[in-house]
């Protein structure tokens, strides 16, 4: 199932992880790398076979999953 244009879902790919198309890379390790502080071009230096729109999509990818999600707002134990 094609998810965007540049994100898919496969159950034989990954385990069905949403993955960069026509590659293994998953979603979810392109977001913890730029979590983590690496730039755009150290991902694209560790993954020569992505592209700056493919690490986009995945971000964009990212927002929708978040933007579904209900918010639970977090209270400070005294």
């Amino acid at each position: 199932m094609e998810i965007e244009e540049r994100i898919v879902v496969d159950p034989k790919v990954m385990v069905g992880k949403p993955v960069i198309k026509g590659t293994r890379i998953p979603v979810d390790a392109i977001i913890k790398r730029l979590a983590d502080g690496m730039s755009i071009r150290d991902i694209l230096e560790e993954y020569p076979n992505l592209t700056e729109n493919d690490i986009k999509a995945a971000l964009r990818y990212a927002a929708r999953i978040v933007s579904g999600e209900e918010v639970i707002p977090m209270v400070e134990k005294a």
